[in-house]
């Protein structure tokens, strides 16, 4: 069995509106110490991440803490919402989510977003076959795997874990076959299917 960590960022200053370079607030560095302890004793072999400083940063203390490499893969990077800051970011999200194809001009689809996360993850497991694995990601990225699993995760599930950074959630696979994913929120050791 292959078993995958997707840990969606801790919190970000969302004062900076450059995707790329979005780094963790005090807290959000703070936090990622919970990510460390979590994963501390589930024998991870790799370590991959968005490209993404926040998510980078989120998985950083634990690759350094067990001395591996952080594989940066730009398909796990979080959706492109357009080359403008959205204000009203909750009818764009709601649009999204109704719509798996809604874009705006020069933005991405969940659709596409979806697409390439999931070839990603796909490659993942053919490199490391019944190994255990994390791969820092984002909110909306890592909300797309789960409803490629399972179509019942969707825009009112998506609100529920807007808040919730960082956020873990494992996949088990066998022969590329989802048996079990498992969301945990670190702040009260809850566990949901």
């Amino acid at each position: 069995m292959t078993t995958v960590y997707f840990v969606r960022h801790a919190k970000p200053n969302f004062g900076n509106h450059d995707d790329l370079t979005r780094e963790l607030t005090e807290k959000g560095m703070e936090d990622r110490k919970l990510v460390t302890a979590f994963l501390w004793d589930k024998s991870i072999a790799a370590v991959f991440s968005s490209p993404y400083k926040r998510a980078v940063d989120t998985v950083k203390d634990f690759a350094d803490a067990k001395q591996l490499e952080i594989k940066l893969v730009d398909d796990f990077r979080e959706r492109r919402v357009e080359s403008r800051w959205i204000e009203d970011f909750e009818n764009f999200c709601k649009s999204q989510w109704e719509d798996f194809d809604f874009k705006l001009s020069d933005g991405e689809s969940l659709r596409e977003v979806q697409k390439r996360n999931i070839e990603a993850l796909w490659q993942v497991l053919e490199t490391y076959p019944g190994k255990n694995v994390v791969i820092g990601s984002h909110g909306t990225a890592l909300s797309t795997v789960i409803n490629y699993f399972d179509s019942s995760f969707g825009y009112n599930e998506f609100q529920a874990i807007r808040n919730a950074m960082p956020w873990i959630v494992r996949f088990s696979f066998e022969n590329n076959r989802c048996l079990e994913i498992e969301k945990y929120d670190l702040f009260c050791k809850k566990v949901t299917k």
